[in-house]
């Protein structure tokens, strides 16, 4: 099982940085891949970004390429999501996601992919 908790969302103004944080439980099972997620009211759960847990290899979803970074510490078990030069439009819930390890095609941006996921932490960005 895993369990996942982010934190780190705040109400922030446009052009600030902040860094969002997934810490991870995990337990009995290996995780091959973890993500980050975010959700505007009455919008469709949108990718951002993700990492495979013991590489590293990243992907960025094109809307935030160039400003925001997944990262994570696999000693610590915790997820980051760093952005700069943040948007209006970046405002959501930012939900954490992991996939348990498996050989199956790698489909990052597909949230029925993943097998776990956090609460979420609201992101709130003023013009």
């Amino acid at each position: 099982q895993v369990t996942l908790v982010e934190s780190g969302g705040r109400k922030v103004q446009a052009g600030d940085s902040l860094r969002l944080s997934c810490a991870a439980s995990i337990r009995t099972v290996s995780v091959y891949a973890m993500a980050w997620f975010r959700q505007a009211p009455g919008k469709e759960r949108e990718f951002v970004a993700a990492i495979t847990w013991s590489v590293g290899t990243t992907e960025h979803a094109d809307s935030v390429k160039g400003r925001f970074t997944i990262s994570r510490d696999n000693v610590k078990n915790i997820m980051y999501l760093q952005m700069y030069n943040l948007k209006p439009e970046d405002t959501a819930t930012y939900f954490c996601a992991a996939r348990r390890s498996d050989t199956a095609a790698t489909l990052w941006s597909t949230p029925g992919w993943y097998d776990y996921w956090g609460q979420g932490t609201q992101v709130t960005v003023s013009s």
